[in-house]
């Protein structure tokens, strides 16, 4: 891949009619900035769809959309998001992802240099994990009909022999493992958003969980349910989880990760960190003689140093997610009414 540094893009300009048009203006967007910064043996046939070499196994697809507001923060921007949620999404199938497509819709005005910014954070993200981008799609729509950039991603993946994870495996005595601490990356969102000021940076924790989900399915094959606790938080993938495999979940709230700073954060804007939206995290239950095994393999990868045990699988007819707090009461965890923070991924 020809990757720049984003902060050093000389291209002036702005989206405009012609640049999702089909003609000349199309070919020299697609040609100059997409093709240039993602390029690709399979990109680069040039058709309009991609041939694929065979792959033996069973294949996993994910579809995912991002709107979300501002487009660059701390830790990441809607590029490198982009790349990250999907390769997550097929991972916490227990899959190794092969290859990712995508789709811009770009608002007429949209300066082309943020544009570029956000290609070449995708081109550095898809390298950084090793799938390359392998077919797209651009349009554009009149100003005032869009918010400068919407992109939506596809992963494909294959699962691996022995492998087979599902929220529907989930049953009573499983152990809750959590890679790391909750809420960093929408606090960060919130923070720039709001152009809020903290005493230190909190940067999101977007990344991609890929190798971290291979490195803990070589310990434990069994592996029961693997989620990322993105929209709603923590708890809204357990609530899911308990009502799609009819248990209940009991959480320990001392053992939940939070950081000191995002704790602080949360409560000063009065928001529970437990329902603020993660994008480098994963939740995993598993049976409890492999979560020694597992807890280890996390925490020897560096996204998952921070890993912990937080909880068990029970069985309950109400399929609650109960949690005993820090001072000894329990309190149900329950789903939001609403959201917390719109547009958050």
């Amino acid at each position: 891949m020809n990757i720049q540094d984003p902060t050093l893009s000389a291209r002036t300009g702005s989206i405009d009619m012609a640049h999702g048009g089909g003609g000349r203006a199309t070919a020299e967007l697609i040609a100059d900035l997409f093709q240039h910064h993602l390029t690709n043996p399979i990109l680069d046939q040039g058709n309009d769809a991609a041939l694929l070499p065979p792959v033996a196994g069973r294949l996993v697809m994910s579809t995912d959309g991002h709107v979300i507001s501002p487009i660059f923060f701390p830790g990441g921007d809607i590029g490198s998001l982009a790349v990250h949620g999907t390769l997550n999404d097929v991972a916490m199938a227990g899959a190794e992802p092969l290859y990712l497509t995508v789709g811009f819709i770009l608002e007429e005005g949209f300066p082309l240099a943020d544009l570029e910014k956000i290609v070449i954070s995708m081109a550095r993200a898809a390298e950084a994990a090793g799938v390359p981008i392998v077919t797209g799609d651009t349009k554009v729509v009149e100003k005032g009909k869009g918010d400068g950039v919407f992109i939506t991603t596809t992963g494909l993946g294959v699962v691996p022999d022995g492998v087979h994870v599902s929220v529907e495996r989930a049953e009573p005595g499983q152990a809750i493992l959590l890679s790391g601490s909750l809420g960093d990356h929408g606090v960060a969102i919130l923070s720039k958003r709001e152009n809020l000021e903290f005493e230190t940076e909190i940067r999101s924790d977007s990344a991609a969980l890929h190798t971290l989900v291979a490195g803990m399915i070589s310990a434990a094959p069994g592996i029961a349910v693997l989620r990322d606790p993105t929209r709603g938080g923590l708890a809204a993938t357990l609530n899911e989880i308990a009502r799609t495999a009819k248990v209940g979940i009991h959480l320990e709230e001392n053992a939940i990760p939070i950081k000191a700073d995002v704790k602080a954060a949360c409560e000063l804007l009065g928001l529970d960190p437990l329902y603020v939206a993660n994008e480098g995290k994963m939740v995993c239950l598993c049976e409890p003689g492999d979560a020694d095994a597992v807890l280890a393999a996390m925490r020897a990868h560096p996204l998952g140093r921070d890993a912990a045990l937080i909880g068990t699988v029970t069985e309950d007819d109400a399929h609650l997610v109960e949690m005993e707090t820090e001072i000894g009461g329990v309190r149900v965890v329950d789903w939001l009414a609403g959201e917390q923070l719109p547009r958050i991924c």
